[in-house]
């Protein structure tokens, strides 16, 4: 609470409404780094009486910043402080999410909710395969500077790569995979949709209400060198619209 009460100041002789000086206030202190990501805000009724304002002014100042993606969640604590990273990447090539961080010049980190070595019969039809054929299937949340970015749900061949079987599913897949099959992967076929994100993605990416996302689904396969080209990774990712804005480079 010290950063609270030294930081914020009010004018009780301005026309301006408390809830906007302390919105400007903590939102410049929160961009700026006086206030860091990850920081739990007082709860309402805690920074309500620590300045001598109503709960309902403190409701209405957090409720601005949450639209602004500066905080995230609502918890006992308080609220959480996050700055989203903007990125833009150029598609074009194929590269994984830390690959595609590393270049952009952000930390990529992922946690992992789901990892299980399963069969599938709809991952069985989609890949071509028997019914009983065993996938590795794994859901992750993918972190750019610690900020969740995207709930990315993927299947693999593990008759192709066995060694996925073992993976604790933190780096790269791709890695992993072009390191067991001794070659390159090949090409990827790959689509983009807007869609809301669901209950899910809401939890993970701290959003109050359903807000819109990119949805990108690709199939990722051996190269020709192989001893058949074949589908070794299927992969649905759900990137928060806030902070993607994807680039093509065109040719006449």
């Amino acid at each position: 609470m010290s950063w609270a009460i030294a930081g914020l100041s009010l004018d009780r002789l301005s026309a301006e409404p408390f809830w906007r000086q302390l919105f400007v206030q903590l939102d410049r202190m929160i961009v700026s780094g006086d206030i860091p990501a990850g920081v739990s805000l007082p709860s309402e009724r805690e920074l309500a009486e620590s300045i001598g304002v109503s709960r309902v002014t403190v409701k209405r100042t957090y409720d601005e910043l949450r639209q602004m993606r500066r905080l995230a969640g609502r918890g006992r604590s308080g609220s959480v402080v996050q700055v989203v990273p903007q990125v833009s990447p150029v598609m074009g090539r194929l590269k994984g999410f830390t690959q595609e961080m590393r270049e952009l010049g952000r930390e990529a980190s992922s946690r992992v909710e789901t990892i299980e070595v399963v069969q599938d019969r709809m991952m069985a039809s989609i890949f071509g395969l028997p019914s009983n054929a065993e996938f590795l299937h794994l859901v992750r949340v993918r972190c750019a500077d610690s900020v969740p970015m995207t709930r990315e749900v993927a299947w693999y061949a593990l008759h192709l790569v066995p060694a996925l079987a073992n993976w604790d599913g933190q780096g790269s897949a791709y890695g992993l995979i072009e390191q067991s099959l001794g070659e390159r992967l090949g090409e990827a076929e790959q689509s983009i949709e807007a869609v809301m994100s669901s209950d899910e993605e809401m939890r993970v990416f701290g959003f109050a209400s359903p807000e819109p996302c990119l949805l990108l689904k690709r199939k990722t396969y051996t190269s020709q060198r192989a001893a058949r080209r074949a589908l070794v990774e299927y992969v649905e990712g759900c990137f928060r619209g806030d902070a993607y804005v994807y680039r093509l480079k065109l040719t006449l």
